[in-house]
């Protein structure tokens, strides 16, 4: 009987944790382009991401050279429209030098409350220390209904 309720609690925390995270379709920006980072998946926590709490982007990839420091440069559209670009340091997002293999990039954002919701589409390239691209990618994430703000203003 204990294994049994074990096994009903795991069960239940899978179900309230699972449609939390996503894993998103990766894209390359130039499907011909042989890129030297490979994008094996991007996983959004949580999904969809709420406006005003905290979101996370982790990126699994692979290279077949040491990367050193670089670039990552993030566009964001809005049904096709460019709304908000950043540039952050790979070695702020990442542990620097990146090794030969599998590693990660995670980055984490809040959301002005604001935001609106809907479909994004998010492009991001990234290059080394000699502005060489590595790779491009492009997927997109949705943004929910929810915020943190739950005051209501009195009529």
């Amino acid at each position: 009987m204990a294994q049994f309720k074990l096994i009903a609690s795991l069960l239940v925390s899978l179900c309230l944790v699972l449609p939390l995270t996503q894993a998103k379709d990766v894209n390359y920006c130039d499907k011909k382009a042989d890129y030297d980072v490979k994008v094996k998946a991007v996983e959004i926590i949580p999904y969809p991401v709420a406006r005003g709490k905290p979101a996370s982007f982790s990126i699994s990839a692979t290279t077949g050279e040491s990367i050193s420091g670089g670039k990552l440069v993030i566009e964001v559209s809005y049904f096709g429209w460019h709304i908000h670009s950043e540039t952050h340091d790979l070695c702020s997002e990442t542990s620097c030098p990146v090794s030969t293999g599998d590693f990660v990039i995670a980055h984490s954002q809040e959301l002005p409350g604001f935001t609106p919701p809907g479909s994004y589409s998010l492009k991001m390239r990234l290059y080394d220390g000699n502005k060489h691209e590595l790779t491009c990618i492009a997927f997109d994430f949705d943004i929910g209904f929810a915020s943190s703000d739950s005051s209501v203003a009195d009529s």
